[in-house]
């Protein structure tokens, strides 16, 4: 994880994405990327005839007020002692950090902001979605949510240099029927890259998404695949991911599909 894609804004968690964005990158000896997004887009409007015209005065003040988030941005990484950038764009948000993240290793955004769930599905890099606080660096305990699937299994590669420096990880398998799935794969797998992880077997109560958050609970990093489901019918029928994304309590993410 040497190269970490982050944004900075003027929502809340914008610091704490920062720095866990740094935490990672000192510990990997690795390089942050500011990107600061003003989307012209949102203001745009359109006249009764159907033409469309851009409100001059409302995107002069954003890009003034995201300018100001930018220099921020590149004042507190000139401290911190990583290599780093601070890139503009003016696309949507998903297809801003979707660009800039094609050589990225990882993607650092807040559960909060909506961004997550989009960007795991078009992104080429993992997501590491935060609650308001920063990921304490190296983690102390990391819970993987392991169903035997691809999109399970693309988090879990993504995840391992996070999961090297655990003190505690748990592989953790919701039984679905009787008999389940192996895990011995995703067991050796981590062992070959220094991950001494805890199985843990348990049997769905009320749903796979509170049997997973029960068995989490308590933990700083929750590595899981994103949509393992069509998307359409985890957001009208419920799911995992959307579960997950949705939940205040939950731990921070690492997402990917």
């Amino acid at each position: 994880m040497r190269s970490i894609l982050v944004n900075a804004d003027r929502k809340p968690g914008s610091d704490a994405r920062l720095q866990t964005a740094v935490d990672i990158a000192r510990r990997e000896n690795g390089h942050v990327t500011v990107l600061v997004d003003t989307p012209v887009s949102r203001y745009i409007a359109m006249d009764p005839m159907g033409g469309s015209y851009v409100i001059s005065e409302a995107l002069d003040k954003a890009l003034e007020a995201d300018d100001e988030v930018a220099a921020a941005a590149e004042t507190r990484l000139a401290g911190a002692g990583v290599p780093f950038e601070v890139i503009r764009c003016e696309d949507d948000p998903v297809t801003a950090f979707a660009y800039a993240a094609r050589l990225a290793d990882l993607i650092v955004v807040s559960r909060s902001g909506g961004l997550a769930g989009d960007l795991a599905l078009r992104a080429r890099a993992p997501v590491l979605a935060l609650a308001e606080t920063p990921l304490k660096v190296p983690v102390g305990t990391a819970c993987i949510g392991w169903d035997g699937g691809e999109q399970a299994a693309a988090a879990l590669r993504a995840a391992a240099p996070l999961l090297a420096q655990c003190s505690t990880v748990k592989l953790i398998c919701v039984v679905e029927k009787e008999g389940g799935f192996p895990a011995t794969d995703a067991l050796r797998y981590l062992s070959r890259h220094g991950v001494n992880a805890e199985l843990e077997e348990h049997e769905r109560v009320h749903s796979t998404q509170e049997t997973l958050a029960a068995a989490a609970q308590g933990a700083d990093l929750l590595v899981m695949g994103a949509y393992g489901k069509n998307r359409v019918r985890e957001f009208l029928f419920g799911g995992v991911t959307e579960f997950f994304l949705k939940e205040e309590t939950a731990p921070a993410l690492l997402l990917a599909h």
